[in-house]
């Protein structure tokens, strides 16, 4: 069905998409990994072992989507911190956590956005699309980039919770939004059915 992933024998999951539906995906997973940067060894990617003993930063991400796809690790919103101290521990925790694990998420990252790009860039496509194929293990790469790609939008659309999502689609279609909110919901329905395809 299109639109739709359904499961296929012996596991992994496929999809038909137009051309149209190509493009969207692959344009937003190239913003991803546009977002997502480099590597920390791409000045020197003649020593592979620079990326590998490379820290990564302290501080969290200035960019909002950035901040929420490299959440903090010791933060929780639910409860702040006793005192100006409990909050300074929890800070140093965090960045001695991100130092350590922000180089290796970003790197998974951008090996599911590059895995969604190189599988639709595989596809043939006639005029009136093209079924994709994936293997259990692209499966997992894509559904890592199409909630990256959701929260990404998700952020930028200043959604918080389910009533921001139902506000979404009441837009009028002149709302600037409405192309992103499109992308948001048609995202989300991808994502669900490839998680329904997966299930044994």
């Amino acid at each position: 069905m299109p639109g739709l992933f359904e499961p296929l024998p012996g596991g992994g999951a496929a999809v038909a998409l137009d051309p149209v539906e190509i493009s969207i995906i692959r344009s937003l997973a190239v913003q991803l990994l546009e977002l997502i940067g480099p590597g920390p060894g791409a000045d020197s990617p003649q020593d592979p072992l620079a990326e590998l003993f490379a820290d990564g930063p302290s501080e969290p991400p200035a960019d909002p989507v950035l901040k929420r796809l490299f959440p903090d690790a010791y933060s929780d919103p639910e409860e702040a911190p006793h005192s100006p101290a409990e909050a300074e521990e929890w800070r140093a925790h965090s960045a001695e956590f991100r130092r350590y694990t922000e180089n290796d998420l970003r790197a998974g990252k951008r090996d599911n956005a590059l895995a969604v790009i190189r599988a639709l860039d595989a596809l043939a496509p006639d005029e009136g699309g093209a079924v994709l194929k994936l293997t259990p293990q692209d499966s997992q790469r894509w559904l890592g980039a199409l909630n990256d790609l959701r929260l990404a939008i998700g952020i930028r659309l200043e959604i918080a919770d389910d009533d921001d999502t139902d506000l979404l689609y009441g837009l009028p279609d002149e709302d600037p939004r409405k192309p992103m909110v499109m992308a948001y919901l048609w995202l989300g329905g991808l994502q669900e059915t490839l998680v329904h395809a997966l299930m044994p």
